[in-house]
């Protein structure tokens, strides 16, 4: 199984953040939501939570 993968790096926000989160799709979603939710101030939504599962990358094997 793919592991995927979030970056605030890849989302433009005012506080710079550079978090990463890894593992599987669903772990992500809603680690990933919760950070949205505590650190950048957005709501818990289902929308949130498409918005997040939309935005997650493949994780690249090391080489």
């Amino acid at each position: 199984m793919t592991r995927k993968v979030a970056d605030c790096r890849s989302t433009p926000s005012v506080m710079g953040c550079t978090l990463t989160l890894a593992g599987e799709e669903e772990e992500v979603v809603r680690a990933a939501s919760e950070h949205a939710v505590s650190v950048h101030g957005h709501e818990d939504t289902a929308e949130l939570r498409a918005e997040v599962r939309a935005s997650l990358e493949d994780e690249k094997a090391p080489a």
